[in-house]
């Protein structure tokens, strides 16, 4: 089922009447949620490892804070690390809209069309939006480009992981190439991974709000479509 507006393209059998439609399946919602408290803990967790709190007071063998934001750390990369493998798998046995943001159609003239229109609608130049059963054409290019920064967030975080392990670990193995990408410099690669830190809460922000702006002037659910799976369509 393709995912094009809504206006005069519904599939058949959808009409004015339909009032709600089953979109997202329960692990794509499950994944969501998870990544979502995945990334505030990693964000959190990952600026104090940057910037690290003052030197507490006390018996040092009896304080062990930094070691348990750094432990927090690891654990929340290695569940969003597992999410994306389950999320990647999943775009290949679920429904058709947990593919839509892994292969984005860019080769359909149509899609650019419905791209274009989205762009004007967000920057308040198209006065009435178009409905989509799932993400539109922008909110695919976002959701697909957070897929692949996530990947590399997980892959230059086990490097860095793994040089902290030694040589010898699968971590440094599997991933030490990336250090060397960077010249051979760790720091290098900590200020990318911390850049991308940013980035991805940028593109939180923005996720959100263009949610909430949806959900209030499309006439559309999307907020409560990520919880009960349904997207809903107003008159």
């Amino acid at each position: 089922m393709k995912t094009y507006g809504f206006d005069g393209d519904a599939p058949q059998g959808l009409g004015r009447k339909v009032t709600s439609i089953y979109v997202y399946e329960a692990p794509v919602r499950l994944w969501h949620w998870v990544t979502v408290l995945c990334i505030i803990t990693l964000s959190v967790t990952g600026y104090l490892i940057g910037k690290p709190l003052p030197s507490v007071p006390g018996e040092a063998t009896f304080t062990f804070l930094m070691g348990y934001i750094r432990f927090a750390h690891f654990t929340a990369g290695y569940i969003l690390a597992a999410g994306l493998i389950g999320r990647f798998y999943w775009a290949m046995v679920g429904n058709s809209h947990a593919r839509e943001i892994i292969l984005v159609p860019v080769w359909d003239k149509r899609w650019w069309s419905e791209f274009f229109f989205e762009v004007r609608w967000y920057l308040f130049i198209e006065r009435y939006p178009k409905k989509y059963i799932g993400h539109n054409p922008v909110g695919q290019i976002a959701m697909a480009s957070f897929l692949w920064a996530a990947l590399l967030m997980c892959m230059s975080g086990f490097a860095l992981y793994g040089e902290g392990l030694g040589t010898d670990s699968w971590a440094s193995h599997a991933f030490g190439w990336m250090i060397t990408l960077v010249g051979g410099n760790s720091l290098a690669l900590h200020s990318w991974h911390r850049l991308g830190m940013w980035a991805i809460l940028l593109f939180a922000m923005i996720h959100i709000y263009a949610a909430i702006r949806e959900d209030i002037m499309s006439k559309q659910s999307m907020v409560s479509t990520m919880i009960s799976g349904f997207r809903m369509f107003k008159d």
